[in-house]
């Protein structure tokens, strides 16, 4: 419901936007009518004035013929004969009238009707343009509509990112819960492992019931860390990372073909163990996936002057290019069963918590892909 009335509010307040466009739009369209008209009326009363002026019979009105044919300073205007030949002109710059006479002289035609004035020999057409007022208002519905599609675009994004801290504040409560299931039949199970040592059952035996019992409780772990802030330690990643590809490649069936390729020295970071374990861990997995169980994974970290790269390469189905980004995106999966959280919340780990950057650095239909987590030197 509550959903329901966040949405029903955007949409009210989009719609309210497009009104009030249109109202404003309607009233600029009036108002930039009634100034036209006016203007209409200023240039028929200057073309009255000029043939006046310009007449035999002008007499005690020349004060006033004059006033009329000297007020106009913002209406840019042209007097032609009836051959279109150009007689004089006003309010038009003298360098732009030189290079453009011709341009302005067809703007003002399709701008607005001439005036014709009649002599008695002849007949001269009046010629005038938009003001600086008019067209001003020609644009303003153009940036008004602008101003509302960003704000409507404001709006839109604030909905966006306030969804998806709602949802990110939903999947850490979520995760948070597992976590607390999950420690009490892990407390009765390391109970259970004590009990069968006292029994004297096979030691390898309870050693690897030992082994996952412990894996279960990293994994309780993981998920208790959602949603707070890691504490992050001065780690080896390469010794790090060999320890996950080597519980992973134990877990997996013999037709996959495990291989890693390390530097022989260490590399030093600021990471988070078991959330760093938990990156190669979805990477492999991901790979396992991709290739439906059977196929090769190579696991290699190259070290460069700036960057310490880990890159995880499988023989799997490939990613189209339009979705390199996509696999990061929370709910985005190609599997059956799944909730599409992996990858999203490898990204998660390594850009917001490790100060990272994760991509699909190549992706071939049908061969194979190779998945890239980057970190600065001494990060």
């Amino acid at each position: 419901m509550f959903s329901d009335k966040r949405t029903s509010l955007r949409y009210f307040l989009i719609f309210g936007a497009l009104v009030v466009v249109i109202l404003i739009v309607g009233n600029t369209y009036q108002f930039f009518q009634k100034v036209k008209e006016e203007e209409r009326i200023k240039m028929e009363l200057w073309a009255e004035a000029y043939k006046t002026l310009n007449s035999s019979e002008i007499g005690a009105d020349l004060p006033l013929v004059l006033e009329i044919t000297s007020k106009n300073k913002t209406i840019p205007l042209v007097l032609t004969d009836s051959e279109d030949n150009i007689i004089s002109y006003n309010n038009i710059d003298d360098e732009i009238f030189k290079k453009y006479s011709k341009e302005l002289l067809e703007r003002f035609k399709n701008q607005n009707n001439p005036i014709e004035i009649e002599f008695e020999n002849t007949r001269q057409y009046l010629y005038y343009g938009n003001s600086p007022l008019l067209t001003k208002l020609t644009y303003y519905p153009f940036a008004l509509l602008l101003i509302i599609v960003l704000f409507v675009a404001l709006i839109a994004s604030y909905f966006k990112t306030n969804k998806v801290s709602t949802q990110n504040k939903l999947w850490a409560g979520m995760a948070k819960e597992t976590a607390h299931q999950i420690g009490t039949p892990l407390s009765s199970l390391l109970g259970w492992v004590e009990i069968m040592r006292a029994d004297n059952v096979d030691e390898q035996t309870v050693t690897e019931v030992e082994k996952d019992v412990k894996r279960l409780q990293t994994i309780a772990d993981r998920f208790s860390k959602i949603g707070s802030e890691p504490v992050l330690e001065k780690v080896d990643v390469v010794e790090l990372t060999k320890e996950s590809f080597e519980y992973l490649k134990s877990r997996f069936s013999n037709q996959i073909e495990f291989s890693i390729t390390l530097p022989d020295y260490p590399l030093y970071l600021m990471l988070n163990p078991i959330l760093h374990s938990w990156t190669i861990e979805n990477l492999i997995k991901n790979s396992v996936d991709a290739m439906k169980g059977k196929g090769k994974i190579l696991v290699r970290i190259e070290d460069d002057v700036r960057f310490i790269r880990i890159k995880v390469e499988d023989s799997g189905k490939g990613i189209p290019k339009n979705e390199f980004k996509k696999v990061f995106e929370p709910g985005f999966t190609t599997k059956k069963r799944g909730w599409g959280l992996g990858l999203s919340l490898t990204k998660r780990i390594v850009e917001e918590y490790h100060n990272g950057k994760i991509k699909v650095l190549e992706s071939e239909i049908g061969k194979g892909t190779i998945m890239q987590v980057s970190f600065k030197h001494n990060s």
